[in-house]
């Protein structure tokens, strides 16, 4: 199955362009749209790579309190930095109340739909360089922004489905770890839920959200139409992703 393609990126753990992907009219152009976990330990090395990879713009789905604990460093590179919080809070604090994935991804796309729009309509009209979609992890959030994004532009729900799971094989480990000591530091135990809830990517999670929206709208497309994305703005998408050739 075909996934976007993990970068080195010094300092992140899950950054990834979802060029070549397969869409109905060619493949999704590379260089174009990446997605990650937060930018706040990547140093000089990790801006020199943003640098070599042309990024413009930056997409951050993260709350001003995530943002303030944990800040981008990007200082000095010249980058157009959109905050658009989902909701309050990262997916494992939302979780740490007792709401599951597929829960927390059918809040986001039933409550927070103009967000998901907004983000959307950031990507299409990025003109000059290239753009990032971020999160804490880059999994819940992001996840669900770049996959109704490739599903918009013809990426057949499998191969969405397949590169939201691949997610879970980058945090784990020294990524997982770290969050895990980090938000036991509030109080909250480690536990196969919790970890599962900060680094898991399990594909029914994914699945769910997109049923959602194929229920009540029919399509990604038709969602994303529904919820204020222009016509012209979801031609200009398809246009800056998608290679026809």
């Amino acid at each position: 199955m075909d996934t976007s393609t993990r970068i080195l990126v010094p300092g992140t753990y899950n950054f990834r362009d979802v060029g070549g992907l397969p869409a109905a009219s060619g493949p999704v152009r590379s260089g174009t749209l990446y997605r990650s976990d937060g930018l706040f330990r990547i140093g000089e090395p990790g801006r020199a790579k943003l640098r070599e990879l042309g990024l413009r713009r930056v997409i951050d789905l993260r709350d001003e309190q995530e943002a303030q604990a944990m800040p981008d460093d990007v200082a000095g590179l010249g980058l157009d930095v959109r905050r658009l919080p989902v909701f309050e809070g990262s997916g494992a604090s939302q979780g740490a109340k007792g709401i599951s994935l597929e829960a927390l991804y059918r809040r986001i796309v039933t409550q927070h739909s103009s967000i998901v729009v907004e983000a959307v309509r950031d990507i299409a009209t990025t003109t000059d360089g290239s753009v990032l979609v971020h999160c804490t992890a880059g999994k819940d959030r992001t996840g669900v922004v770049v996959a109704l994004t490739l599903l918009a532009v013809g990426v057949d729900r499998d191969s969405v489905i397949a590169d939201y799971e691949r997610t879970e094989q980058y945090l784990a480990g020294e990524w997982l770890d770290g969050m895990v000591e980090m938000i036991g530091r509030y109080g909250v135990p480690d536990t196969p839920e919790l970890r599962v809830l900060m680094g898991g990517s399990p594909p029914e999670a994914i699945d769910s959200a997109i049923d959602v929206v194929e229920r009540s709208h029919g399509s990604a497309r038709r969602y994303l139409l529904e919820s204020g994305l222009s016509l012209d703005e979801l031609s200009a998408l398809e246009k800056l992703l998608v290679d026809e050739g």
